[in-house]
């Protein structure tokens, strides 16, 4: 058990969507020091920027959440960069943590990282059991072989390194760059702008038969504190609800949100990514993590924000 209000917690990707609301569910559990490094400042790609990032900001614990990230599109466009930049800052963060000896290391990976086919609902075990969906394997495959070389850490170093894999991210902050944003806040921005364009169609990707489980951002945060907090085990853990929603009624859902009338048009020369997602969220509970936000609530609260953004 790790007493937050004495640490010196250092969050990379602190300043991103999901980073500001763990700053936030950090100083709601009695965390007192918080130190939030910008890329402008550390380019964590490098070697360089990483030991510089340990040696100006002292920690006591790391959270690692820095990533580079996007949709299907996104993915399809940048393989190679978003493997490289992935693996190469988890990689420096890792050896890092190692070298300056910090107590606690969390690294948040992807649930981008099962298998394409994996059994439903994915369990932890199941991480290496095959080949990730192709549209996002190389983003997938190196941010799971950071729960390796954690493993590796421990295992040689004694590095109290712990890896966390969230379903599906969503809520309020969230990015709604139409050429990187992922699903809900795509599919908000496409129907809000079709509502103000009086569109009588909207183009969405695949058949919509693809299923997704979301995870609203204030819960995500709320798991890794208290990952942070009370984990310590080689073994990865699911944060999630639990639950699955195709894409067709998700988009069925946020079009109502949106008071979009017209008619949705599904591309299916264009594809699905990952047929399934829905996590066993059992091994969380073991530090008392389950989530509390309503997908119909979340979704709410997000369109609300993305309205008086």
């Amino acid at each position: 058990m790790i007493d937050l209000g004495q640490e010196r917690i250092l969050i990379t990707g602190g300043a991103g969507f999901l980073g500001t609301h763990v700053q936030k569910a950090f100083l709601d559990s009695g965390a007192r020091t918080l130190l939030i490094p910008r890329s402008k400042d550390y380019d964590l790609t490098t070697e360089e920027a990483a030991v510089r990032m340990y040696s100006d900001l002292d920690p006591t614990v790391v959270v690692h959440l820095a990533a580079e990230v996007g949709g299907i599109g996104a993915n399809e466009a940048h393989p190679g960069r978003f493997f490289y930049a992935n693996m190469a800052m988890g990689l420096h963060v890792i050896e890092q943590a190692r070298r300056y000896g910090v107590k606690k290391l969390v690294v948040v990976g992807t649930v981008c990282g099962y298998p394409k086919h994996c059994e439903v609902p994915f369990v932890e075990s199941d991480l290496f059991a095959g080949y990730p969906e192709e549209t996002n394997a190389p983003y997938g495959v190196a941010k799971r072989a950071l729960s390796v070389m954690l493993q590796a850490y421990r295992a040689e170093y004694g590095l109290c390194g712990v890896y966390l894999l969230p379903a599906n991210l969503y809520g309020p902050g969230d990015n709604f760059d139409p050429l990187s944003s992922h699903v809900i806040p795509a599919l908000i921005r496409k129907f809000g702008e079709a509502v103000s364009e009086s569109a009588s169609e909207v183009e969405l990707w695949g058949t919509g038969q693809a299923s997704r489980e979301f995870l609203f951002a204030e819960d995500a945060a709320r798991g890794i504190v208290l990952a942070t907090e009370r984990y310590d085990s080689p073994e990865p853990v699911n944060l999630g609800t639990g639950q699955e929603i195709l894409i067709r009624e998700l988009a069925e859902r946020i079009a109502g949100l949106m008071n979009y009338k017209g008619h949705i048009r599904w591309n299916t020369t264009r594809p699905d990514g990952q047929p399934r997602r829905c996590l066993d969220t059992t091994r969380a509970r073991a530090f008392g993590f389950e989530a509390s936000a309503s997908l119909n609530a979340g979704l709410s609260r997000t369109v609300n924000w993305w309205r008086a953004a």
